[in-house]
Formats: structure tokens, sequence, C-alpha cells
């Protein structure tokens, strides 16, 4: 049984909310208690997610200039940054429990991604 279900078409609807999300949540949060940078690498990571959702070829691209696999292996950067950010920052309270929460949601959507037919042919 196989369970990635994520498919490309969802990924992509996700990748515009979640950006928009890790700039706005950290000030609805109230994050950098612990660490001012709390609060500024989430914004950060959200324009930089935003500007590759734009670049990405698939389904809400805009310059549709990034493959799709580059696009799943920055997220898997991210969410490996998210782990580590609070460890390495000092981050602690709400603030490192934002990076470990944000981190296992893409890392979850990374794993669980379903490639496409064609993909799977070329991999058979």
């Amino acid at each position: 049984m196989n369970i990635r279900f994520v498919t490309q078409k969802m990924h992509a609807m996700l990748d515009y909310p979640v950006a928009i999300g890790l700039m706005v949540m950290p000030f609805l949060l109230r994050l950098g208690q612990s660490n001012r940078l709390a609060l500024w690498l989430s914004v950060g990571t959200g324009v930089a997610a935003l500007l590759l959702t734009l670049l990405t070829k698939h389904e809400t691209g805009v310059v549709r200039v990034l493959p799709y696999s580059v696009h799943l292996a920055v997220d898997f950067a991210v969410g490996l940054m998210f782990v580590v950010a609070p460890i390495a920052f000092g981050f602690n309270g709400l603030d490192a429990w934002f990076y470990w929460a944000n981190a296992a949601a893409v890392l979850a959507v990374v794993a669980l991604h379903k490639p496409a037919p064609q993909a799977m042919a070329a991999i058979a």
C-alpha cells in the first residue's frame, strides 16, 4: 500500500497560503521572545517560499523556470532548517515549537509526495 497521496497540484495549491502564513503568523503569535531571529527567519523564509512558488513549473507557477523537483528539494532543505534552527539559535517556548511544527508539516508534505505517472515510468 502506497501512502503517498500529495500530488503536485495539491502541493501547488498549498504553496501560496503557506508562504503568506510564514510571513504573517510570526507577528500574530508574537514570535521573537527568545531570540528576535525567530520572527525574521520565518518572514524571510515566507518571502523566499513565495518567490520559489512563483518560479516553479507547476499549476500555480507564474514564471515557470524551476523544475518541480528543485522546488521539492528546497522544501526538504527548509524542513531540515526548521528542525535545527531552534537548537542552533536558542529558540525556546513558542518560538521553538513554531519551527518544529512547521518542520513536521513541510517534511510530511515532501515525504508524502506522490510522483506523477510519467516520473514513475522514468524510475521503472
